[in-house]
């Protein structure tokens, strides 16, 4: 799936969220990050850049994504939350408020 610099700059600040939800960045999170840098072509600096922006813009520019990017995001979302072996509670709360600030409604 390909994304414009502002919907990667989104979609980093969202996923980077979920992986620093409990403070600590494990081995699995940051071989998931390598991957994804990967993936979607950016170089691991982005990251910074992503922590940058205001969430109000982020989902901004998520909301205003088509929807196979949205699913996109919420599988990535889901595949970091679960890169640690250990899926907080609280990334789970923050992933559904993201899908539904985002106007995401998943493919079940």
């Amino acid at each position: 799936m390909e994304f414009n610099l502002l919907e990667k700059l989104a979609v980093l600040k969202a996923i980077d969220e979920v992986i620093q939800m409990d403070n600590t960045v494990k081995r699995g999170e940051v071989r998931f990050m390598d991957r994804l840098a990967d993936a979607m072509d950016f170089q691991p600096e982005l990251i910074l850049e992503a922590r940058k922006a205001e969430p109000a813009e982020a989902l901004a520019v998520l909301r205003e994504m088509p929807d196979p990017q949205k699913q996109t995001l919420a599988r990535l979302m889901n595949e970091a939350a679960n890169a640690d072996g250990d899926v907080d509670e609280r990334e789970i709360q923050f992933i559904y408020r993201v899908f539904s600030a985002a106007g995401i409604e998943l493919d079940l």
